[in-house]
């Protein structure tokens, strides 16, 4: 019997160490995985000039890379060790429940569908629907104008289809799958309008501002979030512990100012983060 029991005891030890030696696994929370292989893969946008673009010497740059990078940073992961992936509206929340991203930052709205499948931390940047147009065109003044027109968004989102809802229901919905398609397709004559958040329209002014503006009316209201899993309620805490931080330190409108102010966009005055 005592050699039995010193048998279950030496066991139990052995149990005991390999727990405590276990690497995290793909369920583990951002936390562990951070510290255990200090890389992460964050989910971001290639095509929004100002907040996150792919240039043409392959660096990631804009203000959601700037808080993507931050936060990696405040979790031990510096940018080396970062892999960007391109995630498209319509793949975001699939992207992180399958664990193709560790975390997403990518003008990702917080809406209350999107909780029942995915978590998170913010809002970092509140923000609203507008319309991108033509410099010229001076008879477009707001949503309500789009009947009868061409207005553009990218496939995946609810943009084009809340214009239609509320304010046109005689547009004409064109979707692409990228906002430098719609951009592309409005300068050429093709669309009347673009729309998305104000602050993604802004970018593409800063790079033709002599042939677009923001009408400059936002008609929503959507706070950018940083995703990831809905269960992971201590990588919730430390994604919103980083962001605060951002703010306080100065470099959340370091970055804004770097990134969104030669465009002449107001920016807004922080949010107040919260894990959700």
């Amino acid at each position: 019997m005592r050699g039995r029991a010193l048998l279950m005891a030496w066991l139990m030890l052995v149990t005991a160490a390999a727990a405590c030696g276990k690497e995290a696994g793909p369920s583990d929370s951002l936390v562990a995985r951070a510290v255990a292989f200090n890389k992460l893969t964050i989910g971001i946008r290639f095509d929004q000039p100002g907040l996150s673009k792919q240039t043409v010497d392959g660096r990631y740059v804009g203000f959601d890379v700037d808080v993507a990078k931050y936060i990696a940073s405040e979790l031990g992961v510096d940018e080396d060790h970062i892999t960007w992936h391109d995630s498209r509206p319509s793949s975001r929340e699939t992207d992180i429940t399958s664990g193709i991203t560790d975390l997403m930052v990518a003008t990702y709205s917080i809406t209350e569908k999107r909780k029942q499948v995915v978590a998170f931390a913010g809002p970092y940047f509140d923000t609203g629907q507008d319309l991108l147009v033509r410099l010229r065109s001076t008879d477009i003044t707001g949503p309500e104008n789009l009947n009868g027109r061409k207005l553009c968004a990218v496939g995946g989102t609810t943009s084009a289809e809340q214009v239609r809802d509320k304010f046109a229901q005689a547009v004409q919905l064109v979707e692409y799958p990228r906002y430098q398609d719609c951009v592309t397709a409005l300068l050429a004559g093709q669309v009347d309008a673009v729309t998305t958040d104000d602050v993604i329209l802004a970018g593409y002014v800063a790079q033709n501002p002599e042939l677009l503006r923001v009408v400059g009316k936002p008609f929503s209201k959507e706070k950018y979030g940083v995703g990831l899993r809905k269960d992971d309620i201590e990588g919730r805490a430390a994604v919103a512990k980083a962001v605060r931080k951002m703010i306080s330190s100065g470099e959340w409108l370091e970055s804004l100012n770097r990134n969104i102010g030669p465009s002449g966009y107001r920016i807004p005055p922080p949010p107040q983060v919260t894990e959700q």
